[in-house]
Parts: C-alpha cells; sequence; structure tokens
C-alpha cells in the first residue's frame, strides 16, 4: 500500500519534485555526466515490478531464483547479485531498502525535497484512508484499489535507461513532463493541484507559495546575469585581445615568408588567419548582442517575463559566445590561448 502511495504521488505530483531541485547551475546537470534526465520517473528493479504486474494482471507472483555475481576468482565465496541493483541514471530509484532521490543538486537543501515527497505521499495515504474507511468488504476493495493505482499511475515506473534518447520520445508518449529548465519547472508551482497540495496540509499558505515563485525566479535571472557579465569580461579582456593578437602575429609571418620568398606556401598562416579571423569577428558581434541584450532586461520587473527573457535569449547568446570561443581553441596556439585548453584540463599533469 505504502509503496503505491509513493508511485501515486510521485506521478501526480512530478512537476514539483522537478521544483524542489530547480536552480540555474542544476538545468546544466540534469541529464548529463551521471545525472538523471530532468523527467521525473521510478527505477524499481525487476523483483518489485514483477510483483507490481502480478498485481496488475492478477497472477502468481513466482520469485526469482537468486543470481549470483560472476567475480572470476574460484577460491572467494559467492555473493548473491541484489534484485533490485542501482539504476544511475534514474531520478527515484529503489536501491534495496530505500529510495533515493538524486536529482537534488550539490548546492541544494534536502528539506525542499523532502517536504515535497512528504507532503505529496500523506495526500495519497489520506486519499486510501479515506477510500477504504467507507468500504464494505475490505479485502476486495483493498485488491481493487492497489490494482487501480497499479494501472493509472504505472507510466512513472521506467527501469531502462534515462540519457537514451529513446526515454525521451517514450516519455513524452507516456505523458510525463520534461521541464528542462528552471522557468519551465516553476510555471507549474502555482498550479491548482499544488496549492491545493500544501494549503489542505497547512504546509503553505497561497501567499507563500507565490512568495518563493517569486524568490526562485529572481534568484534563476540573478545567477544567469552574473553568468553573463562573467562571460562578457572573459571574452573582451582575455579571449578577444589574446587572438587579434594571434592574427597579427599570424600576418607578420606571412608578410615576413613573403617577403623573403614571393611563391613560398603560407597556407597554414593563411588559413588560420582566415579561420580565427571570421571567429573573432563573430564573437566580437555575438558579446555586443548580449551587451544590449542585458541591458533591455533591467527595466522588466515581471519575474516570470524576466524568467523566459534570460532562458531564451539570453542563454541563446550565451551558447552562440561559447561556441565561437570553442572553435578558436581548436585553432588558436596553446600558448597563446588565455586559459587552460579541454586539453590541459582533462589530461594535463603538472
Amino acid at each position: 500500500m505504502f509503496l503505491c502511495a509513493v508511485i501515486k504521488a510521485v506521478d501526480e505530483y512530478q512537476e514539483l519534485l522537478r521544483i524542489s531541485v530547480a536552480s540555474a547551475g542544476n538545468d546544466h546537470r540534469l541529464g548529463a555526466n551521471e545525472a538523471p534526465p530532468a523527467i521525473v520517473s521510478m527505477f524499481l528493479g525487476d523483483e518489485l515490478n514483477g510483483i507490481l504486474k502480478s498485481i496488475e494482471e492478477e497472477t502468481q507472483y513466482d520469485s526469482k531464483e537468486k543470481e549470483f555475481m560472476k567475480i572470476g576468482v574460484h577460491t572467494l565465496p559467492t555473493i548473491p547479485k541484489d534484485s533490485t541493483d542501482r539504476n544511475r541514471t534514474s531520478p527515484f530509484a529503489f536501491t534495496g531498502n530505500k529510495f533515493e532521490f538524486r536529482m537534488l543538486g550539490s548546492a541544494s537543501s534536502v528539506s525542499d525535497v523532502n517536504t515535497i515527497l512528504n507532503t505529496a505521499v500523506a495526500e495519497e495515504l489520506k486519499y486510501f484512508a479515506e477510500e477504504l474507511e467507507k468500504a464494505r468488504d475490505f479485502e476486495s476493495e483493498l485488491h481493487d484499489l492497489i490494482k487501480d493505482t497499479i494501472i493509472k499511475h504505472k507510466r512513472i515506473i521506467f527501469n531502462g535507461n534515462g540519457y537514451d534518447n529513446s526515454w525521451v520520445e517514450e516519455a513524452e508518449r507516456r505523458g510525463l513532463a520534461n521541464l528542462k529548465t528552471t522557468p519551465d519547472a516553476l510555471k507549474h508551482l502555482m498550479d491548482t493541484k499544488n496549492v491545493l497540495l500544501f494549503t489542505g496540509h497547512r504546509i503553505f499558505s497561497k501567499e507563500e507559495l507565490a512568495a518563493r515563485y517569486d524568490i526562485m525566479m529572481e534568484n534563476y535571472c540573478k545567477v544567469i546575469n552574473i553568468e553573463a557579465l562573467t562571460m562578457l569580461d572573459m571574452a573582451r579582456k582575455d579571449i578577444l585581445p589574446a587572438m587579434s593578437n594571434y592574427c597579427k602575429e599570424l600576418a607578420e609571418t606571412i608578410s615576413a615568408k613573403k617577403s623573403v620568398c614571393q611563391d613560398i606556401d603560407c597556407s597554414y598562416e593563411q588559413e588560420s588567419l582566415s579561420n580565427l579571423s571570421s571567429l573573432v569577428s563573430a564573437m566580437y558581434k555575438q558579446v555586443n548582442k548580449l551587451d544590449e541584450d542585458l541591458i533591455k532586461i533591467k527595466s522588466t520587473e515581471d519575474v516570470t517575463e524576466m524568467g523566459d527573457y534570460y532562458k531564451n535569449t539570453i542563454l541563446s547568446d550565451m551558447t552562440a559566445i561559447r561556441i565561437s570561443s570553442d572553435m578558436m581553441e581548436t585553432v588558436a596556439s596553446a600558448e597563446k590561448w588565455p586559459y587552460p585548453s579541454y586539453g590541459e584540463l582533462l589530461f594535463g599533469v603538472r
């Protein structure tokens, strides 16, 4: 019964769980490099999944025999394999004796997640209690309630690879929310069912929820604004001057070679100069656009409009600059590039 309450709670309040981990930094993390995707789903493992399937289909559940890990050393005792195992791509995974919520960023507090989970599960347990208290045949109606809950909310259960692109398409077919950014998620905080959940359990009033919405959205905008200003500083004071100076050196090298021998091959310098000059020019225009767009938003006071603007316009401007910068790094001399390269960061030892 408790498992059904958790399944129903996670399915019905998936947007709230996404909101509980929403931040500008976590938007970059979700769905990449050992972090679960932004789509909320549950991993139950083969054993629990088999039990739920047998209840739904009203068949006898035959527990599987224990599998043993193959460790390749015959002198060591065999170790039984956990039938639940652990899915590192799942946002909400059952790991043997507990559920593990893995969407939370390292800078976030667990209090928001726990508040939402406890309130949502309490709401579902309350619903179950009210249904069963008026039951005439307790055992029969309990069975029907559990079966009905599994059928209606099994869409939230996913035991596969959360990083696979096919899961995004599958989740959309199931009707699961894919809220990739903080503004997308926060807009659901004031949904009627979410307001009723918190006000009904006297956790938050509607005004308190509205205040939290404003604070979280404003914080998102301020973080993106700081990152954008930092990017402008890096591009204008370091990358553009360094690459412009490198272009100058390439031009001087071409000129020096041609002065010695007019027919000498300068294809490397010429192509590098052409590519870098184009990228410098493109980045210069992109930097100016980002600067202008940051100025435009200063007059806006509506936090929802600000959030959408930073998500759609400012982040798009920053992505364009990032692409130009990455392309420059592949062409520029290592000694001229003003920051540690990816190669140095990943493989360098000093």
